[in-house]
């Protein structure tokens, strides 16, 4: 795939992507509005659809053996493929929009990214190791990458779309969540991991704005850009986001999946407090408290959450509580369920 990248742009997404069909940002095909007045797809993607649309995609996404192989049965897709709707966000290399492709009418999220920008900042082997890591995944609460395709200027991914959007907007618009609420998130986070780590998968930027809500309220793990394939050494990049960086990346010493350990505790404090434990207005204090592991627990955390964040929240990777014994874990077992 990264052959094909170059520094030359054609015209702009948007002038390709808006036809005159479209009206006020969306398809009139493919939205109508809810009672609510929100933007919404006519309709869901049935189980038969879905089936549909996965069982053509399942070569798309494998590495066959021969190129002679690889052309008979890979779907190669095009933009004509897809009617796009709105645009569901904006990132660093491109955007994210509303699509719904035609033959089986399957809505996704079509990630549109600008191949001189990858260049320019380096990123198309990283781009690269995150669609191969991704598109072999296949666990309810991680956003499936259905498959990808290209043009001169654009590199497109197929992504499940996510109805509820970023976990990070809902926990902004509630300020915090509830004990319960935030102990049934990370049973599911901890199910999405532990398969993670069984495929030897490090994910190394688990935070809110990289967790997304699906139209039934369940959480997808997404954004697989830092992910690495671990098998056996352990790694020594420094990356992710700053807040939810372990101390062991810190310091710059080799890491393991552990790291992933040490976000999870972060985060569930960031849900039940509306910041993350290390937050600070400098980036020097913000590195000093996480080498020192120094945060306040808030008095209003319960005594099994307080647990479940200091046994996460180790310096030392091998101390940090295991996942599977975090799912077992008194406090996630009394609130996990409805």
């Amino acid at each position: 795939l990264m052959s094909f990248l170059n520094n030359k742009i054609k015209k702009d997404l948007t002038a390709l992507l808006y036809r005159k069909s479209y009206s006020n940002g969306h398809c009139t095909k493919c939205f109508s509005e809810s009672k609510e007045g929100e933007v919404v797809p006519n309709e869901s993607n049935s189980t038969e659809q879905a089936q549909q649309f996965k069982n053509e995609n399942k070569e798309a996404t494998s590495a066959p053996k021969t190129s002679k192989e690889k052309e008979k049965t890979r779907k190669m897709w095009t933009l004509d493929d897809f009617e796009i709707g709105r645009a569901l966000g904006k990132g660093k290399f491109g955007h994210v929009y509303l699509a719904r492709e035609k033959q089986h009418k399957f809505v996704v999220a079509l990630k549109v990214l600008f191949k001189s920008q990858l260049v320019n900042a380096g990123c198309e082997h990283q781009l690269r190791r995150e669609i191969e890591i991704q598109a072999h995944l296949k666990h309810p609460n991680i956003l499936r990458l259905y498959g990808y395709f290209y043009d001169s200027s654009r590199i497109y991914l197929i992504l499940e779309y996510a109805g509820k959007g970023e976990l990070y907007a809902e926990l902004k618009r509630c300020g915090h969540f509830s004990e319960k609420q935030s102990a049934q998130y990370l049973h599911q986070l901890i199910g999405a991991l532990s398969y993670l780590h069984s495929k030897k998968v490090i994910h190394r930027d688990i935070k809110p704005e990289n967790i997304l809500i699906g139209s039934n309220g369940q959480l997808k793990i997404a954004d697989f850009g830092w992910s690495v394939h671990s098998p056996s050494s352990r790694r020594g990049t420094v990356c992710g986001t700053l807040d939810y960086l372990p101390p062991e990346m810190i310091s710059g010493q080799p890491h393991g999946d552990a790291v992933d350990l040490w976000s999870l505790g972060v985060l569930l404090f960031e849900f039940l407090n509306g910041k993350p434990p290390f937050y600070s207005e400098s980036q020097h204090s913000t590195f000093r408290r996480i080498r020192q592991c120094q945060y306040e627990m808030p008095e209003n955390f319960s005594e099994g959450a307080k647990d479940v964040i200091r046994r996460l929240l180790q310096p030392t990777p091998s101390k940090r509580m295991p996942l599977k014994e975090l799912a077992a874990h008194p406090w996630i077992l009394e609130n996990k369920d409805n």
